[in-house]
């Protein structure tokens, strides 16, 4: 049998000197069509690193409540984590996108994660499979509330610029933008 990891796709730490992150493809397979699991309103983003990755009893200990508070529209919560007051807000993915829970299988030869998909790759090949789908997450701040300046809310606005930039433009839009004054 062989052995299955979760793992997830992290930025580099630093991009000076070709980077430390890890680059390939995802495929979004399903092993079993209805063994989706819907985790919306069940995704939390905390401020801190969590060095364990089995199961735990998260709800017997994390309780977030409702504040009766809305800041820019949205409903702050508030939770404690190891004893800091953590505020949060749930933020709705754009339309037409979705958040994915992976589960790894490695295949090929050798250790480790070599290419992420079945592209070309040398040595072991890792794909993700989807083993749950979100669509929203609750992020938090330690002390203060969230609002539309964090930089997780305003890195949505990019999704909308970049539909924008790969939107295929037709011939009739190229001519009628394409007229140069005399």
């Amino acid at each position: 049998m062989e052995e299955e990891k979760s793992f997830r796709v992290s930025p580099p730490e630093s991009t000076i000197g070709g980077g430390g992150g890890v680059t390939g493809t995802i495929d979004l397979c399903r092993r079993d069509p209805s063994s989706a699991v819907d985790l919306t309103d069940r995704v939390h983003l905390l401020p801190c690193s969590i060095k364990h990755d089995g199961p735990c009893p998260v709800s017997h200990y994390f309780k977030p409540r409702d504040l009766d508070v809305v800041v820019d529209g949205s409903s702050v919560e508030e939770a404690f984590f190891r004893g800091r007051k953590l505020q949060g807000i749930t933020v709705p993915l754009p339309e037409g996108y979705r958040g994915h829970v992976l589960e790894s299988k490695k295949s090929g030869k050798g250790k480790g994660f070599g290419n992420l998909g079945r592209g070309r790759g040398r040595g072991v090949q890792t794909v993700g499979f989807s083993r749950a789908e979100f669509r929203n997450l609750t992020y938090w701040n330690h002390d203060i509330v969230p609002s539309s300046d964090d930089p997780l809310v305003r890195s949505f606005h990019w999704f909308s610029v970049a539909d924008a930039l790969h939107k295929p433009v037709t011939a009739e839009e190229m001519s009628s933008t394409s007229t140069f004054p005399d």
